[in-house]
């Protein structure tokens, strides 16, 4: 069964165990911009993951990494499309949840140097909304590795703090491990946020997927969120990336 667990002030982020207690006393006194830097999440680059040549389709994410819409929640309603299909590049990826909560940018994010493609499927407000993104970094995994998994960490962290950066809204883990991470966000008017995030070092790929939805007044009630299991969520993200970045997962 999934656990669910609220965000507290003494969580500790287990990636280098980052105690939200203190950065939430340091916001006091540098605000949330000079916190995310006191709290080490500053970036290191590393001139071994800088942009490498190379031709055109790998500066393209494979057709074949995305999650199937089958195996997407909600997909009996919505019939999601191929994500490959309405996938656009993203020159400045973030994920969702940072939107939502206001997330101050980090200097040296290797965000800045991904190949990165969003998909987010047009739907009408008033119903449930799907965004995924694959970041991945190109050359030797072992420093796009190091950069897939060093923005998860960063992720893990601001997440976290998603109720400090914006306090209309709580965090509650469902699932929290070294390399996945899921939440619910509950924020004003009805909102709710469905976050999945997940780093492949094994491929140097970071991948999202996050559903809302979109209260609107006076509208229908829309469908309600079924009975999901994260771990068939995240086996659903990861093994495309095995099947699109050959030998990356032995």
């Amino acid at each position: 069964m999934t656990e669910m667990r609220q965000v507290h002030a003494y969580d500790c982020a287990l990636r280098g165990c980052v105690m939200v207690r203190d950065i939430l006393r340091a916001i006091a006194r540098v605000g949330v911009a000079g916190l995310v830097i006191g709290a080490g999440l500053v970036f290191a680059p590393s001139a071994t993951a800088l942009p490498q040549t190379c031709p055109p389709n790998c500066d393209q994410i494979p057709a074949g990494a995305w999650p199937a819409p089958s195996s997407i929640p909600l997909n009996d309603d919505a019939h999601w499309p191929l994500l490959a299909g309405v996938a656009v590049s993203a020159p400045a990826p973030h994920f969702r949840f940072e939107e939502f909560c206001g997330t101050p940018r980090l200097p040296d994010d290797p965000r800045a140097y991904a190949v990165a493609e969003k998909a987010a499927p047009a739907r009408p407000a008033g119903l449930w909304q799907l965004q995924a993104q694959i970041m991945h970094w190109r050359g030797d995994t072992s420093a796009g590795g190091q950069s897939a998994q060093s923005v998860f960490n960063a992720a893990n962290v601001a997440l976290r703090l998603c109720p400090v950066t914006a306090p209309q809204f709580t965090v509650t883990f469902t699932t929290d491990a070294i390399d996945r991470m899921a939440a619910v966000l509950t924020g004003p008017g009805g909102l709710v946020v469905h976050q999945y995030v997940l780093s492949h070092p094994q491929s140097s790929t970071v991948s999202e997927l996050v559903l809302w939805n979109t209260p609107v007044a006076g509208v229908s009630a829309q469908v309600p969120w079924p009975s999901v299991v994260d771990a068939g969520v995240f086996d659903a993200m990861s093994t495309p990336l095995c099947e699109a970045y050959l030998a990356s997962c032995g």
